[in-house]
């Protein structure tokens, strides 16, 4: 009684397939990229998925581009804070939403076209394929960079960010899936 899969591979019309990088990071690139975003009337998500030290890196975003206007967001904050947040990037009030990898799931934003995931190495590919669906949700062409700061990539790591810019065209949800169990493994199957 095993079931047929189908898969989904046509995109809704109009819709680009996000424009995906795996870059080592930079102040120059991360700068370039939030202006860039910020030029053409866009919004970012810089997603760092560490609580601890989120407040430093919008911090330290901060001075490194006075111009724009940055707003952090994570799990420990109260729900009136996270929302208050969200809603206000939502509204325009903020050009980058400096968060932790709340913004996985539901977070639905035309104007947010712009995706730096910081330490992108710590991710599964699952979850850089969930983050990346962040943005490229209307017309307007999407971008996503995935920085990572070692000075050489663990295999399996390089693997997943090799993956994830492969599986870039829309619709490749099972591509990357499939790619994920050839890294990681099949498990057991009836587990």
């Amino acid at each position: 009684k095993i079931r047929d899969i189908s898969t989904i591979t046509t995109p809704p019309p109009g819709r680009l397939p996000v424009v995906t990088e795996v870059r080592r990071f930079s102040n120059n690139l991360v700068r370039e990229v939030i202006l860039k975003e910020i030029a053409r009337k866009g919004q970012v998500y810089f997603l760092h998925n560490r609580v601890q030290t989120i407040d430093s890196v919008a911090e330290r975003l901060r001075i490194l581009i006075p111009e724009a206007r940055f707003v952090v967001a994570h799990g420990k904050l109260s729900n009136d804070e996270l929302e208050r947040a969200v809603i206000d990037f939502k509204d325009g009030k903020y050009d980058v939403l400096v968060s932790s990898t709340i913004i996985e799931n539901g977070i639905d934003l035309a104007n947010a076209n712009t995706l730096i995931v910081n330490n992108a190495e710590k991710f599964g590919l699952a979850q850089l394929y969930q983050l990346r669906g962040r943005v490229g949700r209307s017309k307007t062409q999407a971008f996503a960079y995935f920085l990572y700061h070692s000075q050489r990539l663990r295999l399996d790591a390089k693997k997943r960010l090799r993956a994830i810019v492969e599986a870039s065209e829309l619709g490749s949800g099972f591509q990357i899936a499939m790619k994920d169990l050839e890294i990681r493994g099949a498990g057991d199957i009836l587990g």
